[in-house]
């Protein structure tokens, strides 16, 4: 299958085995297996000479350049992966910019035709045709509507989507070649990456999802008076043309024009810092490229965001799991630490625990004992990352991105304010998410989620024993077990039966005060003595388990 989509691919895996050889990456070409596609002529760098050699970092940089919008957007989302990629790496992957010479007007005029049936001056009072942006992706355009709100008008680019499909099914193909051929490709999965990427891309591609993304925003921020969201218009959107409020107001790096306009640079930091945390702590939804292109300071002090393609979501189980590792952190607990991260982090290959817990202990004393105001967030995720990538741990793709937005986050703040203590605004939401993660209701649906496994597995047992039972049988192996011997067997089942039955009690009288009490009003002024008998009941429902464990 790979081999039939390599050969009818074949132009395509041409450029990229040339493009990467004429870099110097002969590895990447080899590991990838093009070497077969390398054509005999390898041309020149084809950029400007300098008096510094170009260095790896560099040379996949251009390289990624020359291949076009997919593999920009691939460089973009390495350069997210701190748990995967060295700093030098990272920073050349950052100057990545999706810039692109703009389209010719008369295709961008025929899609507009064609997703809102009339010409753009019919649609609109006003459509400059020259773009105010323009990306591998699509291009922006300003415009007015008729009763007269000036609009950012998005279109996508003619037979982009054919393209990037083209370039996600190569490196989809690239990257299985990659973890047979390559050990140290395992390390990275590529696959996932690529899969990661594939996500990112067609999200970006329909402009119907950012639509929705940016109302989601503009939904869990309707009560601040700091944020300020654009309006989608549907009317005039579809998956090919995005029709957004124009945002306008200065730049948020801009420090000279924000002292021109008498704007407290302090209370913008913690008001930049109080959103961005707000998005991933709270509402668990974020803007996963906050750089300051996509955020304007307005006249009364508040902050536009636009741009709303690439964003994260946490889903629960990944919020609690780093809710234990932040946890951990703050406890200084070097083995709950190890055992949250490698809960959160997703790996093929075996590690030493013993190794990473070490690690993790030397990482703990350095932040042991010293104030909040010492204490850099970048320096400090930083170092964690890099012990993830020495033990060969992976996060998770969301998590990852998680990590670089607060690095982002506390990099804006520092250039607006340099006091700004990012860790002192971090840390009231750091705790309020691990009190969500041992309040009743978490507490209770844990112990239900628990109680629903043992459950199922209860279930499928005596299937499984059965079919234990048969292979035993077919392999012709005797077992003989004297009743003296099984006696134990079967009193250890009942009290861990006995056992099972108490917790999933507990887990239901847990989640059932949860409930009451928090879904029904006329039950709250009864919550303390409600509490205080659930207390006593699954205490002695605990006494009785500990005395059955002690009995064992």
């Amino acid at each position: 299958m790979v081999e039939l989509a390599m050969t009818t691919h074949r132009n395509r895996y041409r450029r990229i085995g040339a493009i990467l050889e004429r870099h110097g990456l002969g590895l990447a070409t080899g590991a990838l297996g093009l070497n077969g596609w390398i054509p005999f002529n390898k041309g020149i760098l084809g950029h400007p000479s300098r008096e510094a050699p170009y260095t790896s970092p560099d040379h996949v940089r251009l390289a990624l350049e020359e291949l076009g919008p997919t593999f920009i957007k691939l460089g973009q989302l390495l350069s997210t992966r701190t748990d995967l990629l060295s700093p030098d790496y990272l920073a050349e992957l950052a100057k990545l910019q999706d810039d692109a010479p703009p389209e010719d007007w008369e295709p961008i005029r025929a899609v507009i035709r064609e997703e809102l049936g009339a010409e753009p001056e019919q649609v609109f009072a006003r459509f400059d045709r020259q773009p105010l942006a323009a990306a591998s992706i699509g291009q922006a355009y300003a415009a007015t509507l008729q009763d007269g709100t000036q609009v950012v008008v998005k279109v996508r680019r003619p037979g982009v989507v054919a393209q990037v499909a083209e370039d996600l099914e190569i490196l989809q193909n690239l990257a299985e070649r990659a973890d047979k051929r390559w050990e140290a490709a395992r390390h990275y999965n590529l696959i996932g990456i690529v899969e990661d990427l594939s996500r990112t891309l067609r999200a970006e591609l329909d402009y119907l999802q950012e639509g929705r993304s940016a109302e989601r925003f503009a939904t869990d921020f309707s009560d601040s008076p700091d944020v300020a969201i654009p309006r989608v218009f549907w009317e005039t959107t579809t998956s090919r043309v995005l029709t957004l409020e124009r945002m306008q107001g200065i730049g948020i790096d801009d420090i000279s024009a924000l002292d021109a306009a008498r704007i407290d640079r302090h209370q913008l930091a913690q008001r930049g810092a109080n959103l961005i945390l707000t998005m991933i702590f709270e509402n668990r939804f974020f803007h996963a490229d906050p750089h300051p292109g996509n955020m304007f300071v307005q006249a009364n002090g508040s902050i536009a965001l636009i741009d709303f393609g690439m964003v994260g979501e946490l889903d629960e189980d990944v919020a609690d799991e780093l809710s234990d590792v932040l946890l951990a952190i703050a406890e200084g607990d070097d083995d709950a630490l190890t055992t949250a991260l490698v809960k959160l982090s997703i790996t093929k290959d075996s590690f030493d625990r013993t190794e990473l817990r070490r690690s993790l202990a030397t990482f703990l004393s350095n932040y042991r004992g010293r104030p909040l105001s010492e204490i850099n967030v970048t320096h400090l995720l930083g170092q964690l990352l890099a012990l993830l990538r020495q033990h060969h741990l992976q996060l998770p793709h969301e998590t990852a991105l998680l990590f670089k937005v607060l690095m982002m986050a506390e990099g804006l703040a520092a250039r607006l304010d340099p006091p700004f203590e990012m860790l002192q605004a971090l840390t009231p939401f750091s705790e309020r998410l691990v009190q969500r993660r041992l309040s009743l209701p978490a507490l209770a649906k844990r112990w239900a989620r628990a109680s629903a496994n043992t459950r199922d597995f209860l279930l499928e047992l005596p299937g499984a024993l059965h079919r234990a039972g048969q292979i035993l049988e077919t392999s012709g192996l005797e077992v003989h077990l004297r009743a003296s011997e099984l006696e134990p067997l079967v009193g250890r089942a009942e009290r861990i039966g006995n056992r099972l039955i108490a917790g999933m009690i507990a887990a239901a009288l847990i989640n059932g005060i949860g409930e009451l009490v928090s879904g029904n009003a006329r039950w709250r002024p009864r919550e303390g003595a409600m509490i205080r008998a659930g207390a006593t009941m699954i205490s002695a429902l605990g006494g009785y388990l500990l005395w059955t464990t002690r009995r064992r």
